[in-house]
């Protein structure tokens, strides 16, 4: 799959949250000042071709929607990070992260608290 640019992303991100949209509809979520019409139409333009989005055609219009859901798009970027950042180990992300200083105990302790969890589900499945 392929990764989507900055601005491509955040008009997925607006895509996502709308479900379907027309080109207006998405040009009204951006915050002042707006981008132009014909740039946020470039990049629908892109993401059809990369497959991303499609749409439905009511006259001149098009309406459209996403063909992969937010978190599909979420899990297989993420697995791209793991592998070009982190030698394919999901261990050593979460290693980046808990030696993150900014990180509260009470955050902390919500990880554990997940993959206490997580592990307890393991368990129970085998």
């Amino acid at each position: 799959m392929k990764e989507l640019t900055k601005a491509e992303e955040q008009v997925m991100q607006y895509i996502w949250k709308l479900e379907k949209a027309f080109l207006k509809d998405i040009v009204e979520q951006f915050p002042e000042p707006k981008p132009a019409y014909t740039t946020i139409s470039t990049v629908i333009r892109v993401l059809v071709k990369k497959g991303f989005i499609d749409y439905n055609t009511y006259s001149k219009v098009h309406e459209y929607y996403p063909t992969i859901s937010k978190d599909d798009y979420f899990k297989k970027h993420f697995k791209g990070i793991v592998n070009n950042f982190f030698n394919g180990s999901v261990s050593n992300f979460a290693s980046f992260f808990t030696e993150d200083e900014d990180l509260s105990i009470s955050e902390l302790e919500q990880i554990k608290k997940m993959v206490e969890q997580k592990l307890s589900n393991k368990k129970k499945d085998e």
